[in-house]
């Protein structure tokens, strides 16, 4: 136990040291931290230390340590996701309510046919899809990789742009708000019609685990957002009272938090639904403002990181050395960017938006961020997908999101700097 606990101390300070000095080098380029994080992960894993220094690897990286790195991984995501929860803005989707939904139709609809012709591709591929997958459940999958937006870092930028009030920023605002919801759901009904918890037996009758993943998790849905969010207002009132948060309201949401991620997790699902559901659930004003201020700087700085090398491990890019799946990253990397940043962009041209707000909609909607890197996780967790397309799909996260700052400074920087909006788009 002593040796385990010293090999994951290790581990951490290699983790965090590499994520801080990667992500630093990624701000002094204009990216976002998120960016250098995404890419210290990889480079930690197989793909670059693990290929020139196996030892060194094997050292820092033990069997025994995986499984303590695997649960970080997920509390981090999930404390994340309750986070992205947290700041979920019903608002958005009043305002602009036209436009966002045409740009959030485009944005889901072309993903989703896109996907549904690559598979009739892919699935004879090795390495791309488990052999149990049926063809359906695949199409939904790869659609919604491909339909995902980095909604909390699209967000961030909009923000820290100034844009918060402009046509753009609640534009996108609702349309990536939308997507990424319509993106979970669809994602909640692929792992439940994979099947992934055991039949439940109530009374000799066996309940089948299709029927407890998609019924558990409708019914944690609407009663969370129904009677738990009048039964959660208590907390926010007494916030409201008391100027803030206290250690015992903490500890409730954090035990709250906990259960919802075992329940979500435990019927099939994904622990970070019951976290994202039960975030949307809570109150806001200072409850909200101050959760966030407490939880988000440990969940970002310490833990997150644990998720970046997590999947960092997992992807290896030499079976990428393939001609064939070297083919089917190029076709999923064009599809991504027509089916996000070029659909988006038309849906927001034929509303009437004028060309840079659209250009800059197509190119915000088009990252994918750490939101790509959990779908993905997921599915190679649940056996829907193997490590080749999980790697693929690393790469298009990676490249979709370092493309958005410049290209947005590109196409809009100059009209927000003429309209006075002067944010640093690079935090």
């Amino acid at each position: 136990m002593h040796a385990l606990a010293a090999s994951f101390f290790l581990q951490m300070a290699v983790i965090l040291f590499a994520c801080r000095i990667v992500g630093m080098l990624a701000k002094r380029i204009g990216q976002p931290q998120v960016v250098g994080e995404m890419i210290a992960g990889v480079l930690l894993g197989p793909s670059l230390i693990g290929f020139l220094f196996p030892d060194l690897s094997k050292l820092i990286f033990t069997p025994q340590t995986r499984g303590i790195l695997f649960s970080g991984a997920q509390l981090g995501v999930g404390l994340y996701m309750f986070l992205v929860g947290l700041e979920f803005n019903t608002a958005h989707f009043k305002a602009r309510a036209r436009s966002a939904a045409s740009v959030s139709i485009a944005g889901m609809l072309v993903p989703f046919i896109l996907g549904a012709l690559l598979v009739l591709w892919l699935q004879d591929v090795p390495g791309i899809f488990s052999p149990k997958v049926r063809y359906f459940e695949g199409a939904l999958f790869l659609g919604a990789a491909i339909a995902i937006t980095a909604f909390p870092m699209l967000a961030r930028i909009i923000s820290e742009r100034g844009l918060s009030g402009t046509p753009l920023g609640t534009l996108a605002l609702a349309a990536g708000a939308i997507d990424d919801a319509a993106a979970w759901c669809v994602l909640a009904v692929v792992l439940a019609t994979f099947g992934a918890s055991s039949p439940l037996q109530i009374g000799g009758i066996s309940i089948g685990a299709q029927t407890v993943a998609i019924g558990g998790s409708f019914l944690y849905g609407v009663l969370a957002l129904t009677v738990g969010r009048k039964l959660l207002a208590g907390l926010g009132r007494r916030a409201e009272r008391e100027g803030g948060v206290s250690q015992p309201m903490m500890a409730v949401t954090l035990g709250l938090f906990c259960l919802a991620a075992w329940y979500t997790d435990i019927i099939g699902v994904h622990a970070v639904f019951g976290g994202f559901i039960l975030g949307i659930a809570m109150p806001r004003g200072v409850f909200a403002d101050d959760i966030r201020r407490k939880i988000e700087p440990f969940a970002v700085v310490f833990l997150l990181p644990m998720f970046f090398t997590f999947s960092g491990l997992n992807t290896k890019l030499d079976v990428l050395m393939d001609p064939g799946l070297i083919l089917a990253g190029i076709a999923i990397l064009v599809a991504s960017m027509i089916g996000k940043g070029v659909a988006c962009w038309a849906a927001a041209r034929l509303h009437g938006e004028d060309q840079a707000t659209s250009l800059a909609v197509g190119t915000l909607m088009n990252a994918r961020g750490l939101m790509e890197l959990i779908i993905i996780n997921i599915g190679l967790q649940h056996g829907i997908i193997g490590e080749a397309l999980f790697s693929i799909l690393v790469i298009m996260a990676i490249v979709t999101t370092l493309m958005a700052t410049p290209i947005f400074e590109m196409v809009y920087g100059r009209k927000a700097r003429a309209e006075g909006h002067l944010g640093a788009i690079g935090s």
